[in-house]
């Protein structure tokens, strides 16, 4: 059997740990159950990760690398700050729509009886997506394109719109896409 190479089998726990939350009936997740999904002992688990928190922890740290990689270069590459928000929000719907694992760990589905720092890290998350769209209407605000007075009103209903839209994702067994009717109702929310 060929060896793993530095890091790869910490991917693999983690890719399969984002598997085993993307079952819509899934139990609380184990050790021993991720354990066997990883084909390797639980023993090996924690060589990887002290706790399972860790590998929860693990999981929020490639989601907020993810998003925020992808806010930055829609930032960097996007000029007109309408635009720009909403890239963000599709972007961010698009996201939970291929992910629908990671989905469960951003609305906090999956860290109900985990340790409450992962919750707290997880509401960190959403108020930096609050945060990145206060800076891209600001951007619009200096092109004339939405009022100075809105921003924080209008950055808090669109975040509350994309954690309200992959809430619906989950709790539908990932049936009710995000990304359905997207468009629209993001017109709408930027007019």
């Amino acid at each position: 059997m060929a060896s793993t190479k530095p890091g790869e089998r910490k991917l693999q726990i983690l890719q399969a740990l984002a598997a085993m939350l993307e079952n819509p009936k899934a139990e609380k997740i184990t050790t021993a159950a991720l354990a066997a999904r990883v084909a390797v002992s639980e023993a090996a688990l924690y060589r990887h990760f002290a706790s399972k928190a860790q590998m929860f922890e693990g999981l929020i740290e490639f989601i907020e690398g993810a998003i925020f990689g992808l806010i930055n270069q829609i930032s960097e590459q996007e000029e007109d700050g309408l635009q720009q928000t909403q890239a963000i929000l599709q972007m961010l719907l698009n996201f939970a729509e291929r992910n629908p694992g990671m989905t469960r760990v951003l609305i906090g589905d999956a860290l109900v009886n985990e340790d409450e720092r992962l919750q707290l890290r997880m509401n960190q998350v959403a108020e930096r997506i609050e945060m990145a769209f206060r800076q891209s209407l600001r951007i619009a605000a200096t092109q004339g394109q939405t009022q100075e007075s809105d921003i924080a009103a209008r950055a808090g209903l669109l975040a509350s719109f994309v954690l309200g839209r992959w809430l619906r994702f989950a709790k539908s067994g990932f049936k009710q896409l995000p990304s359905d009717q997207s468009a629209m109702q993001i017109a709408m929310l930027l007019r």
